[in-house]
């Protein structure tokens, strides 16, 4: 034997030791003594250097027993010395075997012992070659059937593009026994791949190969994971676009009940909402309308459901009549059972019933802005509309420049296109430009329908005529009639500076874009009118001050009637007066209010005035009239937000807006006349006219 002429360190000196006394190793307990191999328990003897240290892992020279099992002449080891020096004498153990995508093997638990001690309690080991049939099965489930592995195999990418295209199906057919359970496609793999493949790298490598052989090698086909046929999924029933007039959106289809997109969704950039009809979207898809009509009629109170059962039965007779797409689908399907049976289902009933269907029959809406990225989703359009106008502007927005960032001058304005096509989350729609107000100054805009981008044009070109007027405009703000008065009047609505500028521009529209078929769309157009109605407008304006003013006078007047002591009999009348003035006389009053029907405001303050005259001895009277008015305000007013949520302006409910007014002075200004013949039937008809 040569001798070292270096030291030996510590951990070789000890591992040379310990390959002699792998039987006399031990670790430390919670209870502080050591746990031996076989189970053995033994103390450090008293006498050690390391009796206060004790170390978690020692080796001992010998185990004297005397009044305990003592260790004497030991020596601390490290755990990881015992495996390479006892590797004939340890077990293994393997426990949770697992796939591991990013790994791309079946990894499990390994753990060693030697004579009854843990050495190791839980290492990562690949455990294919220890396994490899369970390693195979787990690749093919987990792997391949699951989708979890990394591999560019095209066999993977074609198989999940079938499968997709197949949970399509079942998600429109609603039903989950058109696509074969897992077991199938496990069977799938199973039968054409090799014993010896059961990770990702000896996958790819005889992929590889053997695809060049044979191309559709692992390809499934349609036969090979469909449970039954489904020939009742057709592109006519289920479509996967919807078009709408020249758009063409897409649809897309969920089959999990209570998620959020549970059914069909239409994807809809936010221009789109106020343009969307409701009626189309009542009616879903070809495959899905008997289902939803079954439900229609099943949510019908029971008094009307009764004359329609066996409903199923009803509903596809009613199908067979019914034009799809046409029109409101309740009202469709009521015109269809009232001609089979003679009952007659309301409004209102189908209405309450169309709330109550669940939610896989309501239309989800996705809203995508003007880029295509997500914004938001729901089943109400008119909340949804609401809820995105400003993104749904900010889609429509005229691209900057640095010509159309400055405001539009009266007199050089260019040409305003009345339509043009804009693209918008890559569908190309017509969009509607129009001049819109700022402030004081006016840009140009685009907008979604031409009723709300006429409007804004025409408010617009009131403000531009203000500068083209602009001394007859000074003179005017000096020199209105009752200037000193109207001030005086209008102090607790607002500044009367406003009230001025409200004056002019209103009395601007009337008197000179008031009558004009077509309102003009360029800098030549607007000056060209202006010059031919100028003369008129200082008296248009003073008349319309004096107008004014009389309105002011008898909302004061007014106004003085609530100051005091209340009789409380009459606290429902008072309530709906202040809700009418309020509605008449409010801050812009002049400006909003349709000139029409501004010029009849006197006669409704003096209707009101009549009526409190009244009132002392017709409280019973009023009282039921106020409830009857009361209601059909609150049906115009939910009719108003929902347009106004939609974009819409429809000069039906502005007509019968107004016409409310009318009623109102039938009934308690009757010797003052109205402007048309009014009744509630005349009402009733009116309201029959009014868009949805």
């Amino acid at each position: 034997l040569t001798v070292n002429k270096e030291p030996a360190d510590y951990p070789k000196l000890h591992k040379a030791v310990l390959s002699g006394l792998l039987s006399q190793i031990g670790q430390k307990t919670e209870e502080g003594d050591y746990l031996g191999a076989r189970q053995r328990r033994f103390w450090i003897h008293p006498s050690s250097g390391l009796g206060k240290k004790r170390p978690q892992w020692l080796m001992t020279a010998e185990l004297v027993e005397t009044t305990k099992l003592y260790a004497r002449m030991v020596a601390k080891i490290e755990p990881d010395w015992i495996e390479p020096l006892a590797g004939h004498l340890i077990k293994k153990n393997y426990f949770e075997p697992h796939w591991e995508k990013k790994r791309g093997q079946v990894v499990a638990f390994e753990q060693i012992t030697l004579f009854g001690l843990i050495v190791v309690g839980r290492r990562a080991v690949h455990y294919g070659p220890i396994d490899p049939v369970m390693s195979r099965e787990l690749f093919i489930r987990e792997g391949l059937v699951r989708g979890e592995i990394q591999s560019r195999a095209k066999c993977l990418t074609a198989n999940a593009q079938l499968l997709e295209q197949l949970d399509e199906l079942e998600a429109k057919a609603r039903r989950r026994d058109i696509l074969a359970d897992e077991e199938t496609l496990y069977g799938f793999y199973d039968a054409r791949l090799p014993a010896e493949i059961h990770q990702t790298a000896t996958f790819d490598s005889w992929y590889r190969i053997n695809s060049q052989k044979d191309p559709q090698l692992l390809i499934m086909r349609e036969e090979d994971v469909l449970a039954r046929e489904a020939t009742e999924i057709t592109a006519q029933h289920f479509p996967d676009t919807l078009h709408l007039g020249d758009l063409t959106l897409e649809l897309s289809y969920h089959f999990e009940p209570n998620h959020p997109r549970d059914g069909v969704t239409l994807k809809v950039p936010a221009p789109l909402l106020s343009v969307l009809p409701p009626e189309r979207l009542e009616w879903l898809v070809p495959g899905m309308i008997e289902a939803k009509c079954i439900a229609l009629v099943r949510c019908l109170p029971k008094a009307l459901r009764k004359n329609f059962v066996p409903v199923p039965d009803f509903v596809k007779a009613a199908l067979q009549r019914m034009a799809y797409g046409e029109g409101s689908l309740p009202q469709a399907l009521g015109r269809e059972l009232l001609r089979m049976t003679g009952a007659r289902v309301s409004d209102e009933a189908w209405a309450e019933a169309a709330q109550q269907v669940e939610n896989h029959l309501k239309m989800n809406l996705e809203i995508v802005d003007g880029e295509g990225k997500f914004l938001g989703e729901g089943r109400d359009l008119a909340e949804l509309t609401a809820r995105f106008a400003q993104a749904s502007q900010a889609a429509l927005a005229v691209p900057q420049t640095a010509k159309n960032q400055q405001p539009v001058e009266a007199k050089v304005f260019a040409p305003v296109a009345e339509k043009t096509q804009q693209k918008i989350a890559g569908l190309s729609m017509t969009v509607y430009p129009a001049l819109v107000e700022e402030g004081n100054s006016v840009k140009e805009g685009r907008f979604s329908t031409p009723a709300e981008a006429e409007y804004q044009h025409r408010r617009a070109l009131q403000r531009l005529l203000m500068q083209q007027l602009a001394e007859p405009a000074k003179f005017l703000r000096a020199k209105l009639p009752g200037l000193t008065e109207l001030g005086l009047l209008y102090r607790e609505l607002g500044r009367v500076e406003s009230l001025v500028e409200d004056i002019l521009l209103a009395s601007l529209d009337s008197c000179i874009l008031e009558g004009e078929a077509v309102l003009p769309r360029d800098g030549a157009g607007l000056a060209a009118l202006a010059e031919r109605k100028r003369g008129a407008w200082t008296e248009h304006a003073e008349k319309l001050a004096r107008l004014t003013l009389d309105i002011l006078k008898l909302w004061h007047g007014l106004q003085k009637r609530f100051k005091g002591k209340i009789d409380l009999a009459q606290a429902v009348a008072l309530n709906d007066i202040k809700q009418q003035l309020g509605n008449l006389v409010y801050p812009g009053f002049v400006r909003e209010t349709p000139a029409v029907w501004l010029k009849e405001l006197p006669r409704y303050l003096k209707a009101i005035e009549m009526r409190l005259e009244k009132l002392p001895g017709q409280v019973q009277k009023d009282r039921v009239w106020s409830g009857e008015l009361s209601g059909l305000w609150a049906q115009y007013q939910a009719r108003a937000t929902k347009h106004a949520q939609e974009g819409k302006r429809d000069p039906q409910l502005e007509l019968y807006r107004w016409w409310l007014e009318e009623y109102r002075v039938s009934l308690f200004g009757q010797q003052l006349g109205t402007k048309v013949p009014i009744s509630d039937k005349r009402l009733s008809k009116q309201w029959s006219q009014v868009d949805a």
